[in-house]
């Protein structure tokens, strides 16, 4: 049996392969095979406010007071998220924030702790 490798969005084992790209049937990641047929994690390069760029994983402080849509919570100034998770989409960054819960973050509002 072939060994593919791992996912490097959840780290999932159970990835197949289909033609030149490797997919995770478990968070439906997609990337490219190389020449070497290692995997390469594509995708853009998310930056902080300050330019420094973020990978998963990463601890980040809020620079700017947030609201919370739907809610009457405010993620403060200097408030310290750890353990991001980088996506794609309309916000760079899933997060768990205390008190609050899990949401979504715009990197252009954090810096790399």
């Amino acid at each position: 049996m072939a060994s593919f490798p791992r996912c490097p969005g959840c780290n999932s084992e159970f990835t197949y392969e289909d033609g030149d790209m490797f997919i995770c049937p478990e968070c439906g990641y997609e990337w490219a095979r190389t020449a070497a047929g290692e995997s390469a994690e594509g995708g853009n390069v998310v930056k902080d406010a300050y330019g420094n760029v973020l990978k998963d994983g990463d601890s980040v402080t809020v620079i700017k007071d947030l609201k919370v849509k739907g809610s009457s919570s405010v993620v403060k100034v200097g408030t310290k998220v750890k353990n991001i998770r980088l996506v794609d989409g309309d916000h760079d960054i899933d997060c768990k924030i205390e008190g609050i819960g899990a949401m979504g973050l715009k990197s252009e509002f954090v810096k790399k702790a």
